[in-house]
């Protein structure tokens, strides 16, 4: 009976303290603390070590701000929150930032497009493709059977030092540095030829623009693959997953995670009957295509994705990534897939190439409003297979209808929306994951939580955002403690 008494009077303290709380996010981080990486560090210890040295918190807040005028993932509603998190020295919240759905994160851009285009200027660079020294209006023929002349691999423009052992960019990667050359060729290469049938909104049709190898030419993308094939070379397309790093910082030698956390729309079950779920939130994925030739001639390693910057293009792919982004192939492609594949990047290409020209005042270059890296990758992924496994999506197919590749329309069009704010499936949130094998997953917290999601939806018991279910929770509860109450003061009366 005493233990009752007890029992009761503890109730109210309990709930307040959190027994019944949503996540003890602060613990589980802590429990968690011991998985990250060799050398890394989490944004939040960064951030807490510099806040004591005076001037310094604002000034790196000015380089992420910085960032998002030229196209960085902060929208000014999300750079006011984490400008609010970091002067708050809220370093929970910011290891989860910003812990929003992504509808939020695409409303904070609606809200504003309007106004950002009415006072926004045209960038130099409409067309977002890299083509290095080719042009548009003339015709060319580049020959690869000579080894390419364009420098190596340089950290210049890459990696800048901000001053108290804080460092901003990524280096290069050994094992792919070696390729930077022909790498930087091929990619500007394949942009060009995407561009061989090009025709911008008020301007002229592109000149012609061939890549010959032995005696034969391409004069399309696709075309200089199915070449390589028959020249001897290898060539490998994969469908990569990452983490998405939206910081490439580095602090007193060591990597910063800096995670985009999203609210999935799914709920973490309780681990306890007196627990209440809570929301599964997940480190936003980063998807691209990724070409490996190896071969008697060219041996080079090429990305397309569209990015932060605002560029859909190919790109060479031999900066290092930090270890807690992780890698996961999802598909592999090659012989006929492989030149398929290469045709649809080159269609894409080519159609953001013109919305670029025909929009040239979208905010951050089109990043969110056309979409985010994943839209191309998992336009590509639905052709190939037929469901796409990747999440989120966020490109306004209004404006892939006006442009003039009725495929590419079609493309964008097929693929699920995360803007309206329907949840999106499971088999989307762990498709995106860049790794299958969850006790791999180093970011705090995040284990835990993805292996008892995961295996909540495949028994069947899917866990999804309810205000019912929680007041039917709450409900349970108070009526526990009734009875509880009841039965003491039952006794009670009965003892007296």
């Amino acid at each position: 009976m005493r233990r009752v008494l007890q029992l009761l009077r503890l109730s109210p303290l309990l709930l307040a303290a959190g027994c019944f709380h949503r996540a003890g996010t602060s613990e589980r981080i802590a429990r968690d603390m011991g998985v990250l990486p060799a050398n890394t560090v989490m944004l939040s210890q960064m951030m807490r070590e510099l806040s004591a040295k005076p001037g310094f918190t604002e000034q790196l807040l000015q380089q992420f701000d910085k960032g998002s005028k030229n196209g960085l993932v902060f929208t000014p509603a999300l750079f006011d929150t984490f400008r609010k998190l970091v002067l708050g020295k809220d370093w929970q919240g910011l290891d989860r930032f910003p812990g929003w759905t992504i509808h939020r994160v695409t409303q904070t851009v609606d809200a504003g497009e309007e106004a950002m285009q009415h006072n926004a200027q045209p960038s130099g660079d409409v067309l977002k493709v890299e083509l290095g020294e080719h042009r548009l209006d003339r015709a060319e023929n580049v020959s690869l059977n000579k080894p390419s002349t364009l420098p190596g691999f340089s950290e210049q423009g890459l990696v800048e030092p901000l001053g108290r052992d804080v460092v901003h960019g990524d280096g290069g990667d050994p094992e792919l540095t070696p390729t930077h050359s022909e790498s930087a060729r091929l990619a500007k290469v394949l942009n060009r030829l995407s561009l061989n049938t090009f025709d911008p909104p008020g301007g002229k049709r592109t000149a012609l623009f061939t890549a010959s190898l032995d005696v034969r030419k391409a004069e399309q993308p696709e075309q200089l693959i199915q070449l390589l094939q028959l020249t001897g070379h290898t060539v490998t397309v994969s469908d990569a997953r990452y983490f998405a790093n939206f910081g490439h910082f580095h602090y007193k030698g060591q990597d910063v995670e800096m995670p985009f956390w999203l609210d999935t729309g799914l709920r973490v079950p309780p681990g306890h009957p007196w627990q209440r779920s809570r929301k599964y939130l997940i480190p936003v994925a980063h998807a691209e295509y990724e070409w490996v030739v190896r071969g008697p001639k060219i041996n080079a390693d090429v990305t397309f994705y569209f990015g932060i910057d605002g560029h859909a293009e190919f790109r060479t792919n031999d900066q290092l990534n930090q270890p807690w982004v992780l890698k996961r192939e999802a598909h592999q492609y090659t012989g006929a897939q492989a030149i398929e594949v290469t045709r649809l990047t080159g269609s894409l290409l080519r159609a953001y190439a013109y919305l670029h020209t025909a929009h040239p005042t979208l905010p951050f270059g089109g990043y969110y409003t056309l979409g985010v890296c994943q839209d191309v990758v998992a336009a590509i992924e639905q052709h190939m297979t037929g469901a796409t496994t990747i999440f989120p999506n966020t490109a306004d197919t209004k404006y892939f209808h006006d442009q003039p590749d009725a495929e590419v329309f079609r493309l964008m069009d097929a693929i699920p929306k995360d803007t309206s704010g329907a949840p999106p499936t499971p088999e989307r949130i762990f498709g995106s994951l860049p790794t299958t094998d969850f006790s791999k997953l180093t970011v705090p917290g995040l284990r835990e939580d993805t292996e008892r999601t995961y295996d909540a939806w495949k028994s069947g018991r899917v866990y999804r955002k309810s205000r019912i279910g929680e007041w039917i929770s709450y409900a349970g509860i108070v009526l526990a403690t009734v009875m509880v109450a009841a039965i003491a003061f039952s006794r009670r009366r009965r003892n007296a």
